[in-house]
């Protein structure tokens, strides 16, 4: 199993900091670093890795590396830089944040999709936390050293977060998002007629294999390559060749509902990580084909909204409940579909 341990920062006797870590599988066939390595890091490109390489920067096993090094079974990979990793190198940014409500302990903010929760490879800047730490002052840090962050969604995912401003509400908050006490219901559109009504996904979610930017779900033998995860989805709108759904998280794992959707049968709509930016669904016909490319021009990402969130006040005990309507570009294509799906019916 591949082992990655970005959020430590650990500094070599070079003085260099540890950027990225991994280990190759016990089945790991022999594969160039630089190949290797585009597969795991997000957003690097070949020439990148390759003058990382140039400049001793690539570590296996303690050793620097050339970039035609060809990773083994069990290779201890390390990517090293001579700065800290940017994400804890964090500035204020006087951006706009969209606050549904605040008080003394805590923060109820709306994000817009296409805004990253915290920064990391390759966006360290325009983040929620950059425009955190710029409206309020002394937020209490959370496991990973991130600035009132309780939870997070996805860059392109659109909705609720909430904002712990003290160290009691970040520790009661965080056990109740372990406890699963909280509530997190997000509406999606996916591809295909779901059939059943409603229904629990339960399956295991861990990095996938081969593409560590995925994830992917784990079963029987294979379960402790992930952890946990249960998704509780309710059909509410059949639109044709894609549906309208609920999804209420039991647990929190990372990309959870577009993993699970797509285990399932059913990816997310536009999810391009996942495959869900081709045409899964349909006819073969032109006309479809121009209806569906502006269905993805109208809303250029995942179709994945995070339209509720419920938890109890980390100083009066009192359950909250919070509700955002859905973004523009959801409505908008959820009514082209809606359109469609009449013309296809009569």
């Amino acid at each position: 199993m591949i082992q990655e341990n970005q959020d430590d920062i650990e500094k070599s006797e070079d003085d260099l900091y540890e950027h990225y870590s991994f280990t190759a599988e016990k089945g790991q066939q022999p594969l160039r670093i630089d190949k290797y390595l585009m597969n795991f890091i997000e957003n690097a490109t070949r020439n990148k890795i390759q003058a990382a390489a140039k400049s001793g920067n690539i570590h296996v096993n303690g050793t620097p590396v050339k970039q035609n090094y060809k990773v083994k079974p069990f290779d201890k990979i390390q990517v090293l830089f001579e700065h800290p990793p940017f994400e804890y190198l964090l500035t204020p940014e006087n951006i706009p944040l969209d606050i549904v409500y605040e008080d003394e302990e805590l923060l109820v903010v709306n994000k817009p999709a296409g805004m990253v929760v915290h920064p990391g490879h390759g966006n360290y800047s325009g983040t929620l936390i950059n425009a955190l730490i710029y409206h309020f002052e002394n937020l209490p840090n959370n496991s990973s050293n991130r600035p009132g962050l309780v939870h997070r969604i996805d860059k392109d995912t659109s909705g609720l977060l909430v904002v712990a401003k003290t160290e009691t509400a970040m520790a009661h908050l965080t056990k109740q998002f372990f406890n699963k006490t909280s509530e997190r219901e997000y509406i999606a559109i996916v591809w295909g007629n779901v059939e059943e009504d409603q229904g629990t996904i339960e399956g295991n979610i861990g990095r996938h294999p081969k593409n560590r930017l995925q994830n992917t779900v784990f079963l029987g033998d294979q379960a402790e390559k992930g952890k946990p995860a249960v998704t509780h989805y309710k059909v509410i709108e059949r639109l044709g060749y894609v549906t309208l759904v609920s999804c209420k998280l039991e647990t929190g794992r990372t990309h959870q509902i577009r993993v699970h959707m797509k285990h399932i049968g059913h990816t997310l709509f536009n999810d391009e990580r996942y495959g869900g930016e081709k045409i899964l669904k349909g006819t073969t016909f032109s006309k479809y084909k121009q209806f569906v490319e502006n269905c993805f021009k109208v809303l250029p990402r995942q179709a994945l909204h995070a339209k509720t969130l419920g938890f109890e006040h980390p100083k009066t005990g009192k359950w909250m409940s919070f509700t955002s309507e859905l973004p523009e570009d959801m409505t908008l294509c959820i009514e082209k579909w809606r359109n469609y799906a009449k013309h296809i019916d009569s």
